[in-house]
């Protein structure tokens, strides 16, 4: 059984940074294409950034050139770097994650087999 814990989010003012982590446990973290969704209060849930086995990513028109999407696989750890935080990234964001084949990335947020619980991330103008 594969499980997702998020961690990192919090509270920041516009323009600040902050790191989400997601720790997965269980299944082989190698084979794992990931990503982050996020959702906000009355809005359709978003793609933010997704990446592949081998690196490949894709990020959000939105977040584009502001947030960094890694993995440390010695740590079994997806990272979210965000930078220049504006307060329309508030909403809770979501770690995802599937086996797939290298060069695949899954697109829809129920294409995800595990998903983490979320993490509130408040950006404050």
């Amino acid at each position: 059984q594969v499980q997702l814990a998020e961690s990192g989010g919090g509270s920041v003012q516009a323009g600040g940074s902050l790191r989400l982590s997601c720790t997965a446990s269980g299944g082989s973290f190698s084979s794992f294409c990931m990503g982050w969704f996020r959702q906000a209060p009355g809005k359709e849930r978003e793609e933010v950034a997704a990446l592949g086995r081998i690196g490949s990513v894709r990020y959000g028109d939105s977040v584009q050139g502001r947030f960094t999407i890694y993995k440390d696989n010695a740590k079994k750890t997806l990272i979210l770097e965000m930078n220049s935080l504006k307060p329309e990234d508030t909403a809770t964001y979501y770690c995802v994650a599937d086996i797939c084949a290298i060069g695949h990335v899954e697109k829809r947020f129920d294409e995800y087999r595990f998903r983490g619980q979320g993490t509130q991330v408040t950006v404050s103008s």
